[in-house]
């Protein structure tokens, strides 16, 4: 990760020196901290091109002794949060957190437990991620607690970044701090910290934090004091332009783009907007000659489904916008964009992950909106011509790789697909190197997956999955354990010839969304049966660890309840139903559930 590698350049960048495109802010404490327990309740900023951000950081000598612990939350991601640790040798040690819901959409808690000998990140009260070894061993200088939102330069990590989605804001309910005391502490892992202190931002404490004004190389943001606001029981970081700055929206909505799906066009505001003006279709006009009819704004606010005559591949189309006012009261007084679209899949679709067109495999390419699939993230490379892969006749497939690629997705329409992932070490000797998870859709489906310790060194390895795709997007997204995740070649086909068109759930059954959830006691799961078989319920925390499993050997068609009485601690979890219907193929269906305590 290269959000601040070039950070110590800050102290040679002071505010007299501002020459940036945009405002950022940073908040920092005074005091430096070593080891302990750092908790935030924050909802991050949204928008390609631009994180926010919650981490530890040593600002005394960091040329000489670089530490730092990243939580680091990119907008252009709706399921990803991501960690790191930078220790002397300022090689980055990154891990993408796959998270079931939008980081941007509500508030979220995060934390860091930094001791002497591990690193461990917690998402709403689970611990998901933990690192251990020579490199964590490194960070052994106090470390300010600091809060950031900047806009970086590198368009391959952070995102295509469009200024139109400026103002953007992150807020922070609270930041806590527990000192590291194992054995005699009241919060944390097995009460191995002592809190110290809890800040709920109801005003600026002059004393504990200060307002950061620097930069550095690779910003494209001055932080600025004005973009750091104290308002409403919150802490809230403002990215700006320089002529507007403060926690004030005074610019117009805007449409980024428009897509055609099925008998939809997709649109992309710049912000969230007004639900009762946006859902009005006399302010979208499709030309030439196609009638809006219906609308509907979609749960993130920022995007709307506008049902429409069917659009002709080769024509050339326009979207005009209107009228459409944003939460702050602005209003979109016209904007036109053209209509993308995508020619329909051919199926099997085959895709070759960071190398060129070759056998019936598509070369590999970035994700878009115009893209019908793409890699996020990562870097590609290929072995010599002259490598031979055991297991596999498509050895030209397994000599090309995208290595630290965060998510591949396709654009498909909603259906039931066979997805098969195709893998080989060509690296590392032996096993332990190279590990990583993978989630398909919002299901797990390797955890901890280590290629050499499968099928070794220049081998084949092809992870076939069945899922089901609901949003006209199959989004595949990595997390790696150690080293960096990677994919050679990736193919997609329906399970049977014909797609389900705008079926929400797999053929087997269905599954209703968990009530009460977010929960205190027990939650409920309706689920109807279409076909006979084996029924399996698992729970599953965000690391993927089985909290719980339940087998119905027999279940018969029709409506079901399932009441789970969890005995788990606060946090997020999965409960993935699989349905083996009688000779039929599993299906799976996974739903996500919130306990509080």
């Amino acid at each position: 990760m290269r959000s601040r590698l070039f950070a110590a350049t800050a102290v040679l960048l002071p505010a007299l020196l501002m020459a940036k495109d945009y405002r950022g802010a940073e908040l920092r404490t005074r005091q430096s901290y070593l080891y302990g327990r750092f908790e935030v309740r924050m909802k991050a900023a949204w928008g390609s091109g631009l994180l926010s951000s919650f981490f530890t950081y040593n600002d005394v000598d960091p040329n000489s002794r670089w530490n730092e612990i990243d939580i680091e939350i990119l907008g252009r991601y709706p399921d990803d949060v991501q960690f790191n640790i930078i220790p002397p040798d300022r090689l980055n040690h990154v891990h993408h957190q796959f998270v079931p819901f939008d980081p941007s959409l509500d508030f979220h808690v995060y934390a860091i437990e930094w001791t002497d000998h591990y690193v461990a990140w917690f998402v709403d009260g689970v611990e998901v991620h933990r690192q251990t070894g020579p490199h964590v061993l490194a960070l052994n200088r106090p470390q300010k607690i600091m809060m950031n939102i900047w806009q970086p330069v590198y368009e391959d990590w952070a995102g295509r970044w469009d200024p139109s989605v400026l103002p953007a804001f992150a807020y922070y309910d609270y930041v806590s701090y527990a000192s590291y005391t194992p054995g005699r502490g009241n919060v944390g892992t097995d009460n191995n910290f002592t809190l110290e202190w809890k800040d709920d931002f109801d005003t600026w404490d002059q004393n504990r934090w200060q307002k950061a004004t620097h930069t550095w190389d690779g910003n494209n943001c001055d932080f600025i004091p004005e973009n750091v606001v104290f308002r409403d029981g919150c802490m809230i970081l403002c990215l700006t332009t320089p002529a507007n700055t403060g926690y004030v929206d005074k610019t117009p909505p805007t449409v980024l783009w428009a897509r055609y799906e099925a008998g939809q066009v997709l649109v992309q505001f710049s912000e969230r907007v007004d639900e009762r003006t946006a859902a009005t279709p006399s302010r979208y006009a499709v030309f030439p000659g196609a009638q809006v009819g219906s609308v509907r704004l979609r749960t993130d606010g920022r995007s709307a489904l506008l049902e429409v005559d069917s659009l002709q591949l080769g024509q050339s189309y326009s979207l005009a916008v209107s009228g459409v006012k944003d939460l702050a009261g602005n209003t979109l007084q016209g904007k036109v964009v053209p209509v993308i679209l995508l020619e329909p899949p051919r199926f099997p679709l085959r895709i070759n992950a960071g190398g060129s067109a070759v056998l019936d495999f598509l070369a590999d390419q970035s994700w878009t909106e115009s893209a019908s699939y793409g890699f996020e993230e990562g870097q590609a490379f290929t072995q010599s011509p002259l490598l031979e892969i055991n297991g596999t006749d498509l050895d030209p497939i397994y000599r090309s790789e995208r290595w630290g690629l965060a998510r591949y997705n396709v654009r498909l329409p909603n259906g039931v697909y066979r997805v098969r992932l195709h893998m080989a070490e060509n690296y590392f000797d032996e096993p332990g190197k190279r590990v990583f998870d993978i989630h398909v859709e919002d299901q797990l489906v390797a955890d901890n997956l280590d290629l050499s310790q499968q099928v070794g060194k220049h081998a084949a390895y092809v992870l076939e999955v069945v899922t089901t795709v609901r949003d006209g997007e199959l989004n595949i997204h990595f997390g790696a354990e150690r080293d960096y995740a990677l994919l050679n070649g990736l193919e997609v086909e329906p399970v049977e010839s014909g797609i389900e068109g705008t079926s929400q759930y797999p053929r087997g059954f269905a599954v209703g969304p968990s009530f009460p959830n977010p929960s205190r006691n027990d939650t409920m799961l309706l689920y109807e049966v279409h076909y006979p078989g084996e029924l399996e319920i698992s729970i599953f925390d965000l690391r993927g660890r089985l909290v719980e499993r339940q087998r119905v050997p027999r279940v018969e068609p029709g409506q079901h309840l399932f009441r789970w009485f969890p005995k788990v601690s606060s946090g997020t979890y999965l409960c993935r139903l699989q349905l083996r219907p009688d000779g039929g193929k599993p299906e799976t269906v996974t739903r996500r559930l919130v306990i509080l305590r």
